[in-house]
């Protein structure tokens, strides 16, 4: 632990995004496009690929020369459903102390950064959450679109197709209704994989991610652990926004899922905290 690590009032002096991607360089694109607007411009940048083909890394290799000279591109070959794998590789080689993860089918807003790194606070973890565009809108929506913050404006997206739902005030301007609806939303403060941040050395402490598990909770079940270490949960859905671009699931199966809950369910009767199919590989 850092000699910070008790001051919750400390933030973070870096700060790194770890973005999940597997075959979709087109939507990719868009998420990348997000960043290259953000108000917080100092950022680690790290893809983190399960196994895609080409198309990604000449993708990946075009914004190194255009936008983030920097970036990393943390790959394996494709052997199925290995996001978890992935993402310690991804944790292994971040260098921020402070850690975004998110995925390939999720636009940031030019302040999700900053916002992050606003509610970021010792002893918690920030749980994000995302807005839903239907598949014509996530299409058509262009750079245009979104470095002019377009894509941002309730209005716009009406225009383009977003249906009406409550679910729409996330995009409001204002902070204080935003921190208000934080406040009262029912929705449970968990990690979620499209939109969520915490600290590295946390996520070191709980031994990174459950490399026995494939879609289906694997996310949740990550925080959950952390909250077994005894990190808090803060929910920040409505002030750190971001576009999901619709797609199919074909990854989805259903005794995964049910595979998957039984760990969750260990996890949380017997409060486990690092797992033994983590970074570091030990016997049960």
């Amino acid at each position: 632990m850092s000699k910070n690590s008790t001051d919750q009032n400390y933030k973070p002096i870096s700060v790194g995004i770890v973005i999940s991607t597997y075959n979709n360089p087109e939507w990719l694109k868009k998420t990348l496009w997000g960043y290259t607007t953000q108000s917080h411009s100092a950022f680690e940048l790290i893809i983190a690929d399960d196994g895609s083909d080409n198309r990604t890394r000449e993708l990946v290799e075009s914004f190194k020369k255009d936008y983030f000279p920097d970036i990393k591109h943390v790959w394996h070959a494709d052997e199925g459903f290995r996001k978890c794998k992935i993402l310690n590789e991804a944790l292994i080689v971040a260098e921020s102390e402070y850690l975004i993860f998110t995925d390939q089918d999720c636009i940031p807003r030019k302040d999700f950064i900053e916002t992050h790194l606003k509610y970021a606070q010792k002893g918690y973890f920030l749980s994000g959450g995302y807005s839903r565009l239907p598949m014509d809108l996530s299409k058509s929506i262009s750079f245009d679109d979104i470095t002019s913050g377009n894509a941002f404006n309730l209005d716009w997206l009406k225009t383009h197709g977003l249906k009406s739902s409550f679910k729409n005030t996330k995009f409001t301007k204002s902070s204080s209704f935003a921190s208000f609806m934080n406040f009262i939303t029912p929705a449970k403060a968990s990690w979620n994989g499209c939109n969520s941040s915490g600290w590295k050395e946390d996520m070191l402490a709980i031994n990174g991610f459950n490399e026995a598990m494939q879609y289906g909770g694997l996310d949740r079940e990550f925080g959950e652990r952390l909250v077994n270490f005894g990190i808090r949960s803060k929910q920040i859905r409505y002030s750190a926004i971001c576009l999901h671009l619709d797609h199919a699931r074909p990854y989805k199966k259903i005794d995964l899922i049910k595979k998957n809950k039984a760990i969750r369910r260990n996890v949380r009767v017997n409060k486990i905290v690092r797992t033994p199919f983590g970074i570091e590989k030990t016997e049960e």
